[in-house]
């Protein structure tokens, strides 16, 4: 190998590595925002699940209260 391949081969090596180390912190940040999208969206998980309970919970409560109702109107009938 003369010294001219050498130095082309080095270069290129210089090359992808220089290219390799681009790649890995492109990477790096692609995970971190990945990361902090994921967290972000299971706060946004827990929030909707705790408000999906809530309503729930309000739902119940109405209609207990309209049945409590109804049977007033149904007992109002019978009297």
């Amino acid at each position: 190998m003369s010294p001219a391949e050498g130095t082309d081969s080095l270069s290129s090596l210089e090359e992808r590595i220089q290219l390799a180390v681009q790649l890995v912190g492109r990477l790096r940040q692609e995970k971190e925002a990945a990361l902090a999208q994921a967290a972000e969206l299971k706060n946004e998980v827990e929030r909707l699940t705790g408000e999906v309970k809530s309503l729930q919970a309000d739902k119940k409560q109405v209609r207990t209260r309209i049945e409590k109702l109804l049977d007033q109107i149904d007992q109002l009938g019978t009297e």
